[in-house]
């Protein structure tokens, strides 16, 4: 005996159907199955293998040489790099190729040419500067001036500033001596055995006429454009400084 529909199910049988893959795509294309999932459905473990050899042949790392002398065998096998006569003693870790390629640092929307900054690390911290320039390296060119409250000019992280919404309008700065080579010190000397225990402060390098004149001039320039502001000269002369109950991250600067 047969069913009714068992002639349907014969034609259905008949017909191509296209394949369906059994791993679906979840929602965002991540597969529903991982890898050893749909490698245990698919039998794959049951399949032979033909993986073929490779018919490349590893490199050689020996040259032969002609030896003179009946009782030298003729040849001889020479490496083709000779290993270091030397060995350190201490093993020391080689570096990592790094092909990383520094980017410049992106300045802060807050800090603008003029803008006036709150020292937080360094000999003069706490003190308020005047932003004038960022240097290549991305450190930030700061300056008092120095005839106001006493800070030359300076390179500072603008990890380590304040900005206020306080922008002095500064003209045009001649920035072709300011760069980062200005700030180089020179290499101090090396002393012999007999100079290490002479005192020679009065060797000390002391500030350059070149970096005095060029403070100078900067000054020149900084210092009619603040007392163009009423009250900011002495704002800048000023130090930050907190009291009990203030907290600067509450604060509008």
């Amino acid at each position: 005996f047969k069913p009714s529909y068992y002639n349907e199910y014969k034609s259905y049988l008949s017909i191509m159907v296209a394949h369906k893959p059994r791993n679906t795509a979840l929602p965002g294309g991540v597969p529903k199955l991982g890898r050893a999932a749909v490698y245990r459905k698919r039998a794959l473990y049951k399949r032979k293998k033909n993986a073929k050899a490779s018919k490349v042949e590893p490199k050689s790392q020996f040259k032969t040489k002609v030896v003179q002398g009946q009782m030298n065998g003729n040849t001889r096998q020479v490496p083709l790099q000779k290993s270091p006569r030397f060995y350190p003693t201490v093993d020391v870790k080689k570096a990592l190729n790094n092909r990383r390629k520094p980017k410049p640092t992106k300045l802060r929307d807050s800090i603008k040419p003029g803008s006036v900054l709150i020292l937080l690390a360094g000999a003069h911290r706490g003190k308020r500067v005047v932003f004038l320039k960022q240097l290549p390296s991305g450190l930030l060119l700061v300056t008092g001036p120095y005839k106001i409250n006493g800070v030359p000019l300076r390179r500072v992280d603008q990890a380590y500033v304040i900005a206020t919404s306080t922008v002095v309008d500064l003209p045009a700065i001649p920035s072709d001596k300011l760069t980062d080579a200005t700030f180089k010190r020179k290499a101090k000397p090396t002393k012999n055995e007999r100079e290490m225990f002479i005192d020679n402060s009065s060797d000390e390098p002391k500030i350059s006429a070149e970096r005095i004149a060029l403070q100078k001039e900067v000054d020149a320039v900084v210092v009619p454009a603040v007392k163009k502001v009423d009250m900011l000269a002495s704002y800048l002369r000023s130090k930050f400084t907190l009291s009990k109950g203030q907290y600067p991250h509450e604060m509008k600067f």
